[in-house]
């Protein structure tokens, strides 16, 4: 059973194409990153530290996150112990957080293991940062995304704006470039191509052109169409 793997930076467009690419193929999206988010999210919850990755490897081997389809969008809900907490682990604190404790072996260790277990069902697109290299690194087909800093900065920037956190672009531009930092120089699984991945820069193209190339890769590699 085919599983499609899409990783890139932050803003780059993965999210949105992954679950485009998900649904016209009849695909289930499985947003690995969300997945940290939770993590992240419990821990400012508990008042865990982000620096402390004995306790954040035991809160992640913990945790039993359950993931649902919603909506003809695509986009998955999140609980935890039947709580649905999808909205509160988009926020950019939780999203900060996410990148601090992707950096643990322990929380990486427990989040691969789930993120494997969903993988080895086939027919699913993943999205993350490390799906390509280390969670699927046999799969078939690999994608790599990446944009200029400024328009990943103004695509994130407008989906704050959209659930009403307001933040200047310039402030949404630092914080991207430490997440890539963070994310690119981390020890375990550091956010880098596959070698055969296909890299695409989404800076100056139409989700349609991208999705598009997508698919027709897809088919080429695989004999899949939509």
């Amino acid at each position: 059973m085919l599983a499609i793997a899409i990783d890139g930076t932050a803003g780059s467009g993965k999210s949105t194409l992954a679950m485009r690419v998900a649904r016209r193929l009849g695909y289930n999206y499985i947003d690995s990153g969300a997945m940290y988010r939770v993590v992240g999210w419990m821990a400012l919850q508990k008042g865990i530290e982000l620096d402390d990755p004995g306790a954040l490897g035991a809160l992640a081997h913990s945790l039993k996150i359950d993931i649902e389809r919603t909506d003809e969008s695509g986009r998955p809900r999140f609980l935890i112990n039947g709580v649905d907490i999808s909205e509160e682990i988009r926020s950019p604190e939780a999203s900060q957080a996410a990148s601090s404790v992707a950096a643990v072996s322990a929380v990486r260790e427990a989040m691969v293991e789930q993120q494997r277990r969903l993988g080895r069902r086939g027919r699913v697109v993943m999205e993350g940062r490390d799906i390509g290299t280390v969670v699927l690194p046999d799969t078939r087909v690999k994608f790599f995304l990446t944009a200029r800093l400024q328009v990943r900065a103004q695509r994130r920037r407008d989906e704050l704006t959209e659930r009403g956190n307001h933040q200047t672009l310039e402030h949404v531009m630092e914080e991207l470039r430490k997440r890539d930092t963070r994310d690119s120089t981390r020890q375990d699984s550091p956010l880098k191509p596959a070698p055969d991945a296909v890299i695409l820069d989404t800076s100056d193209k139409s989700l349609d052109q991208l999705e598009a190339e997508m698919l027709q890769i897809i088919a080429a590699r695989t004999g899949i169409t939509a």
